[in-house]
């Protein structure tokens, strides 16, 4: 009886450890260079963790992560259901965030001039929901 609990729990923790490190493999990352294809990408909004900004709650990991190798304008536009909010966070610590509204129908855009460097992007759910979007990134 014994070794079969033993057999049983190294299993679980695997289990657990791998379930708990799940988020990360939601993270997509994607360079844009001059030139380069900027291809739609879709993922599930939301998260465990209750995000201070306007983000609602998020994963504990980007669900993206940009590289931008040269200053360029971009938008990015973020299509979902539920209640989403689009959070950037650049390398430097800067943040920008804005959530869907009630004219939106599930629809934020961030446009502007970004700076080369590395963002991280968070799809976060207002109301603590896990919902399917699409977050394009496109030139200016």
């Amino acid at each position: 009886m014994k070794g079969l609990k033993r057999c049983l729990i190294v299993p679980i923790g695997i289990a657990i450890a791998l379930l708990g490190s799940a988020e990360l493999a939601f993270s997509q990352p994607i360079t844009i260079a001059p030139g380069s294809q900027l291809p739609p990408m879709n993922g599930t909004s939301g998260g465990n963790q209750k995000d201070g900004s306007c983000a609602g709650f998020v994963a504990a990991v980007p669900n993206h992560t940009v590289q931008v190798t040269e200053d360029t304008d971009l938008r990015f536009v973020l299509q979902g259901s539920g209640e989403p909010a689009l959070l950037i966070r650049s390398s430097t610590g800067q943040s920008f965030c804005v959530p869907a509204d009630n004219y939106s129908n599930g629809k934020v855009e961030i446009s502007g001039r970004w700076r080369r460097g590395t963002y991280s992007i968070y799809v976060g759910d207002r109301e603590n929901g896990r919902h399917s979007y699409t977050l394009q990134i496109v030139r200016n």
